[in-house]
């Protein structure tokens, strides 16, 4: 065998480039240490020799959207009716599920009705999603807009992430395709449009607004784009925001929605977090939609618009669950028949998680037997997020060269940094970003990850750096102060 043989099919130059041109950094190499360090702790604290022990006794993944992870407990009501729907037999004694379990009424009668339904969690569903749930998300849906919702345009998915995957398909037909996606952004738009050999076009968030919608700017990226040959598509709105925590007025909405009408192109509304609203109250696109084809039905009729929503955020918190919908509006019927077409390439959405997302729309209600434990536990999950939130954003009031917009929603705060430039100079030495210098530095002293705001884009010479208020307690919040003190001190112009 010749010694310039490969010994196999696929080498880092041979694989898809698209792939090696995505990012993802909120799992990327900062969470992927963060794990290293995890399960060095877990060998047992201080760990044993050669390794030098860690500066800090846990690692908190602040890093990542992911409450159960970071001890936010799973609503009752919802495990009790799954763990009915994963083994029916115990079914076959009611009584003992009431007396010795505290299982109520409802939480059977649900599982009941949601096995009439499924038959089982174990077999594939209809690829767009079980019929009887998909009506559920419609009644939801009209409960929360006060107008009607058509379950055939309900998509069920595994989780927003699958719903977006399935949208952007179907509009990227060639390279010269763009979408407008806002930056900063969660990473999942840009890495999706690097996988399918598409455009990403920037608009910029206005922080000095609460990182609020800049129509004028976005105008500008789109003609922008269009001088370069870019034939724009679509428009990416996330609200509440991810990762600025802004939570978008109903006039914010309208001006998208008008920007829209006049360029023809189709609204994404990912609107995961819209439980997770702390100024205000939250409005859907497509509650905005409908308020302006009712003023002016001629010019907004035409208007495609795409919402998505998930378990995974909110009070339920069931990421690991994989669930979500996704609801078309004004989408020509051919398009829609293509995305159920898609849709049925991966069969279907995890049928447990197709239940959750029954159980997030439909909870129990004032009157049910298991209402009064429900809205306690969502109650204290809400008001938990909002008081590690405030408390947060306090501290970095008070850290020299922070700058944070007050909490509005979401899981985030997005604050801005401005440190030293020996410690910039440092960075580049180690062959980083100043605020993936910064975000690496915190990590090894502390166990805090948080993810670097390059990760997410900003505009050039600004920092920034993301990190959940999920993790239980503040303990955590100190160690973040006391590092960035020292962090200013050791690196002081």
């Amino acid at each position: 065998m010749s010694s310039t043989q490969p010994l196999r099919s696929l080498n880092i130059n041979n694989i898809n480039p698209r792939v090696k041109e995505a990012k993802y950094a909120v799992r990327g190499e900062l969470a992927t240490r963060a794990e290293k360090y995890r399960v060095r702790l877990a060998k047992g604290y201080p760990p044993s020799p050669p390794e030098e022990p860690l500066p800090f006794d846990k690692v908190i993944s602040a890093n990542i959207g992911n409450p159960q992870q970071l001890d936010q407990k799973p609503i009752t009501f919802f495990r009790q009716v799954l763990s009915i729907l994963e083994f029916p037999g115990l079914l076959e004694n009611e009584e003992a599920l009431k007396s010795a379990f505290g299982y109520k009424d409802d939480v059977i009668t649900r599982a009941k009705w949601l096995l009439s339904e499924v038959h089982s969690v174990g077999a594939y569903s209809v690829s767009q999603g079980v019929p009887g749930i998909r009506d559920s998300v419609a009644k939801f849906i009209e409960r929360r807009d006060g107008y009607p919702a058509d379950p055939g345009q309900i998509f069920l998915s595994a989780g927003a992430s699958s719903g977006v995957n399935t949208l952007m398909s179907i509009i990227c037909a060639k390279p010269e395709t763009g979408i407008l996606v806002p930056i900063p952004q969660y990473p999942l738009y840009t890495a999706t449009l690097s996988l399918l050999n598409a455009r990403c076009v920037p608009y910029y968030l206005d922080e000095a607004k609460a990182w609020s919608t800049d129509m004028g700017g976005i105008k500008s990226a789109l003609e922008k784009a269009k001088s370069e040959g870019t034939d724009v598509r679509a428009i990416v709105v996330i609200n509440p925001g991810n990762p600025t925590g802004a939570s978008l007025g109903p006039d914010d909405i309208r001006s998208v929605l008008e920007f829209a009408a006049e360029e023809k192109l189709v609204v994404l509304g990912d609107e995961v977090y819209q439980t997770n609203v702390f100024e205000g109250t939250f409005t859907s696109f497509k509650k905005g939609l409908r308020d302006l084809q009712k003023e002016k039905p001629e010019k907004f009729d035409n208007v495609e618009l795409a919402s998505l929503h998930s378990i995974s955020k909110g009070m339920v918190g069931e990421c690991g669950h994989r669930g979500g919908y996704l609801e078309l509006i004004g989408f020509d019927p051919e398009v829609a028949a293509q995305i159920t077409k898609l849709v049925s390439i991966s069969l279907c959405a995890p049928v447990t998680g197709q239940c959750m997302v029954e159980m997030m729309v439909n909870p129990p209600r004032e009157g049910d037997p298991s209402y009064a434990l429900y809205k306690q536990e969502y109650d204290a999950i809400f008001h938990g997020l909002q008081k590690r939130a405030t408390a947060l954003f306090d501290a970095f009031r008070q850290m020299e060269g922070v700058q944070c917009q007050s909490p509005q929603g979401s899981m985030y705060l997005f604050p801005t940094i401005t440190i030293p430039s020996k410690a910039i100079e440092q960075g580049k030495k180690e062959g980083r970003q100043p605020d993936e210098f910064y975000a690496s530095r915190l990590l090894d002293a502390t166990g805090v990850c948080v993810v670097p705001g390059s990760g997410f884009g900003q505009k050039d010479g600004s920092l920034h750096f993301r990190t959940t208020f999920l993790a239980p307690g503040t303990e955590w919040v100190g160690r973040i102060t006391t590092f960035h003190e020292r962090f200013m001190n050791e690196f002081r112009d």
